[in-house]
């Protein structure tokens, strides 16, 4: 095994940035002050030349801020959502080119530089982190635990680094070693040793692990520790990483920093920043979780004398490190950090930032929106606009997105404006300044009624779209509709009706079907046809507007207005959505959300009568606040029918017999079972929920089913026997599935159901 010994980072030019000693020193009189910089990036999978763009502009704002520490996210080289592209030699290769970039450049010059990027070593394919400074690599960290759950599956293209014992000899790429005059490097679980300080890197995952590597390397001395980490939004979710954070410096000291992307970078994902630096348990700096940006970086200046304090002062601390397994380190001639001066102005701790989940909503969705516009080529959205809650949840997101490009360019972004003049076709350098007229360039909505349609919803429509500045379209398709009625009756003899005339119910539901479906046909059309119409270039894409808990119960028509391009809400559940339409009425100002909050849910698919009008809960025989319940037990508790039926019995058992859970456990599973085969077809949705049934890569499940579910529903029947039909005293509030729900009566005319 080779000594690596000191590592000599000279380089012509700058011999005075090496300050030679033999023995790391702490001087009681002194102050070790170290400006850190850590930064969200923007990145784009596999577009290395907008990425390699990102990376140089972080560097080049960290050292104009006099860092001596730049830490980037995860994978930042190839963008972290490449996926199967990791499996393509090229995606390394081209990797290894952007780095030689780099170095042979004067990037990182004076700076320990942390670069995300895809490394091979023998017949194994590693994510790592490259520690670069003075134009040379220090050495090569692979990570050690990776993401394999959720949306992640990392370990389908890589391979996690399992010697945690002596650093290993890694030989560089012939054109990579020629280039950089350096032939091979120190590969694996370790740190770095400068003059002043210990410096260790932590990839993203390896912090939630049950034995995180930074507890043994505060242990040996690290200081601080460098996270670089590609991870998404989800509602409610950045508590628990900033707290991890938090908790890996407060019981054992040391300077956390943490980088991330943010954007969309070609997936469902959106990556939501928040990019910040933590010393001894208290934020002192935290970077913006949802913008516009495509590079933020963030900086602070610390005392590493503090953490020295700290960590002398826990008697549990020292009794540790004193019978430490010791972990193998890279020594670097080198100092990071200044001596005390009062022109130097200390970070001080933080409050932390958190948006409302209703502003997570909001502004997450807009900004993936915003990424995938510009990175699409399209010149704009189109919405089917129904004058319900999902539908006007979409159209007021993008109306927000539109509010933050007007003020992103306010701010002198000049790629946001560049993104917005080209996308806005605007001319003889014109460039938007309102939302409202930027909206009325880039966005379509277009309410498509029949004779179903209510006065209501129409004007309500009319109303969103006038205040958002959308380009609003009022399209009647009963002659549509009838034209294809006219076709089946000349094909078949007879014409179907509807059951509030006397129809069955297989009528209904081929009726309301084929409203659902023609709608879908016509917005695509206008999609592509509108532009040409109004002399503008290019094509929109077209909105969806389904929510995660339809999703979850089948509740829409295969290939109806939910088949989209893309939707921004397909994660997002009802509850969420009705709370996000009343805080945007106020803070966005689209007023007449309020009123379509009020209103109860309805496909309007069926004749209105003076006796009847058609209701979503009702039709699916369940509430949307059931749906949750049962979306949480399902995927976040793993339940199957009989686990769920448990324990609802002890959430609902103040309300509902164990009888009457059971039947509601059992209606929701066979329709769940019935209608899975749509999940296979779900347009591409912003990922938002932990419970969400999106196919493609989160909940992986059959897709045909015995929707009798014979043997479980068997069980769950002789649970209910078994109580003897006594009276049981279940408390319901034991569980923390969701809140009290009502009862709702089942109706066979679901409009979905299995179609």
């Amino acid at each position: 095994m080779r000594n690596w010994g000191r590592l000599d980072l000279r380089f012509k030019g700058s011999p005075s940035a090496l300050i030679r000693s033999q023995r790391f020193h702490l001087q009681a009189t002194k102050m070790r002050l170290l400006k850190v910089a850590t930064c969200n990036l923007n990145q784009w999978a596999m577009d290395f030349e907008c990425n390699m763009k990102n990376i140089k502009a972080s560097i080049v704002q960290a050292k104009a801020a006099g860092a001596a520490i730049r830490l980037g996210p995860e994978l930042e080289v190839t963008g972290y959502g490449c996926e199967d592209h990791f499996l393509e030699l090229d995606t390394v290769t081209h990797a290894w080119d952007c780095l030689k970039e780099l170095l042979l450049g004067d990037w990182t010059n004076d700076i320990l530089c942390s670069i995300g990027m895809p490394v091979i070593k023998g017949a194994e394919r590693y994510n790592c982190q490259v520690l670069c400074m003075n134009k040379r690599i220090i050495m090569i960290r692979p990570k050690m635990c990776l993401a394999n759950d959720g949306n992640y599956r990392e370990l389908r293209w890589f391979t996690a680094w399992k010697q945690r014992g002596e650093l290993e000899e890694f030989h560089l790429p012939i054109e990579i070693s020629e280039a950089l005059s350096q032939e091979s490097v120190p590969f694996g679980y370790g740190y770095i040793q400068f003059i002043d300080t210990a410096v260790a890197a932590e990839v993203c995952e390896e912090l939630f692990s049950p034995v995180p590597p930074h507890a043994e390397l505060a242990l040996n001395g690290v200081e601080v520790f460098m996270n670089a980490s590609g991870s998404h939004h989800q509602l409610r979710k950045l508590d628990i990483r900033l707290n991890a954070f938090m908790g890996a410096t407060h019981a054992r000291g040391g300077v956390y920093m943490y980088s991330n992307q943010q954007g969309c970078d070609g997936g469902r994902l959106y990556y939501d920043g928040c990019a910040c630096i933590v010393v001894n348990g208290d934020v002192v700096a935290q970077g913006s979780q949802f913008s516009l940006k495509d590079v933020e970086v963030i900086t602070s200046q610390v005392d590493l004398d503090a953490v020295a304090s700290l960590r002398g002062s826990i008697s549990s601390f020292q009794e540790q490190a004193s019978c430490k397994v010791k972990v193998s380190s890279v020594y670097v001639p080198c100092r990071l950090t200044q001596s005390f001066n009062l022109k130097m102005t200390l970070s001080s701790p933080k409050k932390i930032m958190y948006h409302s989940p209703q502003e997570e909503i909001a502004f997450g969705p807009a900004c993936w929106l915003w990424d995938y516009l510009r990175r699409s080529g399209a010149s704009g959205f189109l919405l089917p606009l129904s004058g319900g809650a999902d539908s006007s949840s979409v159209a007021a997101i993008v109306g927000c997105m539109c509010q933050l490009v007007v003020k992103e360019i306010a701010n002198g972004d000049e790629q946001v404006k560049t993104d917005a003049k080209r996308i806005g076709n605007y001319t003889n350098g014109e460039f938007p300044t309102d939302s409202k007229e930027f909206a009325k360039r880039i966005f379509y909505t277009v309410f498509m009624g029949s004779e179903n349609s209510s006065e209501a919803t129409k004007m309500r429509a009319k109303q969103l779209a006038d205040e958002v500045g959308a380009w609003h379209l009022d399209v009647c398709i009963d002659g549509v509709v009838s034209a294809v009625l006219t076709l089946f009756q000349t094909v078949t003899g007879m014409r179907p009706r509807y059951k509030v005339d006397g129809g069955s119910n297989v009528e209904n539901l081929g009726l309301q079907n084929i409203q659902a479906r023609m709608r879908m046909v016509l917005a695509f059309m206008l999609a592509s046809l509108l532009p040409w119409v109004h002399s503008k270039p290019g094509f929109y894409l077209v909105l969806g507007s389904s929510n995660v808990d339809e999703g979850l119960r089948g509740y829409l028509t295969k290939y109806d207005c939910s088949s989209a391009d893309i939707n921004p809400i397909g994660s997002i559940s009802k509850q969420d959505l009705r709370l996000f339409l009343r805080w945007a009425a106020t803070n966005l100002g689209y007023q007449s959300l309020a009123e379509i909050e009020a209103a109860p849910p309805t496909a309007e698919l069926e004749p209105i009568r003076s006796d009847y009008s058609q209701l979503d809960e009702v039709d699916m025989g369940m509430t949307y606040e059931e749906l949750s319940v049962y979306g949480r037990m399902r995927k976040i508790f793993r339940c199957g029918p009989v686990s769920m039926f448990k324990n609802l019995c002890y959430k609902w058992g103040t309300k509902l017999s164990p009888a009457e859970v059971a039947e509601k456990v059992k209606y929701f599973f066979k329709y769940y079972s019935i209608n899975r085969h749509k999940m296979t077809v779900l347009t591409p949705s912003y990922h938002a929920e932990s419970y969400s049934p999106e196919d493609n890569r989160f909940d992986l499940r059959q897709f045909l089913y015995n929707s009798k579910w014979p043997y479980q529903f068997k069980k769950i029947d002789e649970i209910v026997d078994g109580l003897n039909g006594d009276s049981v005293a279940f408390p319901g509030e034991e569980a923390s599935y969701g809140k009290e729900v009502g009862v709702v009566a089942a109706n066979s005319g679901d409009p979905s159901a299995g179609l």
